[in-house]
């Protein structure tokens, strides 16, 4: 037939692929394989009778000589058609019944197999994902393994006496590499920018209830803020949130003890700090003599300065802070009273030191110091009504008789400062919180006095200097002018004999700073298991460092480049580094096993 013509007429003519989504409406034949609906359709539409396409295959058109032979030629060619299309001679073939059963045996047939195709793509990804999540670190990078236990066998072998550093539990370790680093929760409970909070929100609520039973609180009078990544980010967050750009605060130097987060400038002017960039800040200091902070200075300057804020503790000072002359000092200025706790929090939690949260506004801390729990900081601020005769806090004009910390140290934290809060950080603060509230803390904070102490007197009875005298807490400053050393060689030496301390500014007679000393704390090894006597022990490894220092530096000098090559294969060294190896071997290492 030839449709080359066209005429006049209510049919028309269509093609339809097999794969086609019209042939899966209703009243059509499922068409198989590559065969082509062949379907007449009427522009009157009856739906009386309807119209069922016919399944053809398109064909070549067939030359003499290329046919079957026999009978299925012949059978073919009754089935075959020639026809034109405008011009184009085309051939058609009718599916047999035959051939539509193969073909539908044969779509089933493929069904199946699809489908166990599918279940064994699906375990391949399985099996891709296992592959990369959960190859154990060995497998997965050796070269940080490798280094990684290296520092294992550097914290066994050695002793640690860095006073802001000490050895979590396996409990904490086990939390802070757990699944909940996968999960983001800018915000705070109850609040998240972010769905599927409502586990961690149960882990921050709870950790927020152990800091204040901790530390002995009312909620009712204090809240508190678990998110900041450390005690600089949470003394920078309190700043934030209750100054302006430009507002003044007010903590002790650097060099008597201080912390460079309360505000420091070098000699030279340059600002060391955010919070000496964005605020201006006027330091107090220690009396050179003594090495106490010297009150009638500070409250001197502390009324020509007028800060907003005044911050008492540090980072280097062995004795009890005098909070209630803090609060009455801030009281005459008009100041808000900070108290950065970060060195003696484990003390204050197990009251054995002064607490800082009877006469403080604002209470910050880090939470892996003393309090022995992972790398991070904390925020304390008192909420509800004021204390009567204590006067208006922070220019507060409006004459309300309530706190408004609250909101603004939160805010400060996020989003101002920081974005999504660590969980797994959160979760490992909750178990040492839990733990700081037990007697066996309480009891482990007095071993970190008592040897203390007993490291102060050991020191003394062999003549060594130290900054006040000796220790009311868990650190000493030892000055180390008497025996003619800076405080970066010996701190050099100690650390190729495994020691580990750090370096310290301290006065001179003429009040002059030189970096002459170093901070020595007893809480890393106390958690070790060490008790008075082995503390001792320290103290000969640490005279024997001294001396050992003293020999290279009258060879060598005191310049970095010769007392360097002096120490390099020292025998008397390597010989302090053995006898100190085989003493911390003797004690157990919390968290892991060497």
């Amino acid at each position: 037939m030839d449709l080359s013509q066209s005429q006049s007429s209510n049919l028309s003519l269509g093609f339809i692929t097999h794969v086609s989504p019209v042939m899966t409406a209703p009243n059509r034949s499922h068409i198989v394989d590559d065969s082509i609906a062949f379907q007449i359709d009427s522009r009157v539409k009856d739906q009386s009778y309807p119209v069922t396409p016919v399944p053809l295959q398109l064909m070549d058109k067939q030359t003499k000589g290329n046919g079957k032979e026999g009978g299925e030629s012949a059978d073919e060619e009754r089935d075959v058609e020639e026809f034109r299309i405008l011009g184009h001679s085309m051939c058609i073939k009718r599916k047999r019944d035959t051939d539509a059963t193969s073909s539908s045996s044969s779509s089933k047939s493929f069904r199946v197999t699809s489908s166990n195709e599918n279940l064994l793509g699906l375990e391949s990804r399985r099996n891709a994902v296992r592959a990369w999540g959960n190859q154990g670190l060995q497998a997965a990078d050796p070269d940080i393994y490798e280094i990684m236990e290296k520092e294992k066998q550097r914290q066994y072998k050695g002793i640690e006496l860095i006073a802001s550093e000490n050895f979590v539990c396996k409990a904490v370790m086990e939390a802070l590499g757990s699944h909940l680093t996968n999960k983001y929760s800018e915000g705070a409970p109850g609040a998240r920018y972010y769905g599927g909070n409502q586990f961690i929100d149960e882990i921050e609520t709870l950790c927020c209830k152990r800091a204040l039973t901790a530390f002995g609180l009312d909620p009712e009078n204090w809240g508190v803020n678990v998110q900041p990544y450390s005690c600089t980010s949470a003394n920078f967050a309190v700043y934030t949130g209750l100054l302006l750009p430009g507002d003044r605060i007010m903590g002790l130097d650097t060099p008597s003890g201080g912390n460079t987060s309360h505000g420091y400038y070098l000699p030279n002017g340059r600002r060391v700090s955010g919070a000496s960039i964005f605020f201006e800040s006027l330091s107090y200091k220690v009396d050179p003599q003594t090495g106490y902070v010297d009150f009638d200075k500070l409250e001197e300057r502390a009324l020509d300065f007028r800060p907003k804020i005044l911050i008492c503790g540090g980072s280097s000072y062995p004795r009890e802070w005098d909070y209630a002359k803090f609060r009455q000092i801030a009281d005459k200025c008009g100041a808000v009273l900070l108290c950065d706790m970060a060195q003696i929090s484990g003390l204050i939690a197990a009251k054995e030191c002064a607490s800082p949260f009877d006469y403080c506004d604002i209470v910050t801390s880090t939470t892996h110091k003393s309090l022995r729990g992972p790398r991070g900081g904390i925020i304390f601020y008192r909420k509800g009504s004021k204390p009567r005769k204590r006067g208006l806090l922070l220019n507060q004009g409006d004459g309300s008789d309530k706190y408004d910390f609250e909101e603004k140290i939160n805010f400060a934290v996020f989003p101002a400062l920081q974005g999504g809060p660590h969980n797994n950080h959160i979760a490992a603060l909750a178990i040492a919180l839990k733990q700081v509230a037990t007697p066996d803390y309480k009891a482990y904070m007095q071993q970190v006095k008592r040897n203390a102490q007993a490291l102060a007197a050991a020191l003394l009875r062999r003549n060594c200097r130290l900054v006040t005298g000796g220790t009311d807490n868990h650190m000493i400053l030892w000055d180390l002018r008497n025996l003619g050393l800076t405080g970066k060689n010996f701190e050099k030496v100690c650390e190729l004999c495994h020691i580990t301390l750090n370096k310290v500014m301290v006065f001179d007679d003429n009040g002059s700073i030189t970096p002459g000393g170093v901070r020595i704390g007893t809480p890393a090894m106390t958690s070790r298991g060490c008790i008075e006597n082995d503390f001792d022990t320290m103290a000969d490894f640490l005279l024997k460092a001294a001396q050992i220092t003293n020999s290279i530096q009258r060879e060598h000098g005191k310049l970095a480049k010769g007392f360097l090559k002096g120490v390099e294969n020292n025998k008397d060294v390597i010989e302090l580094r053995t006898r100190v190896e085989n003493f911390a071997s003797l004690f157990a290492m919390p968290g892991f096993e060497v």
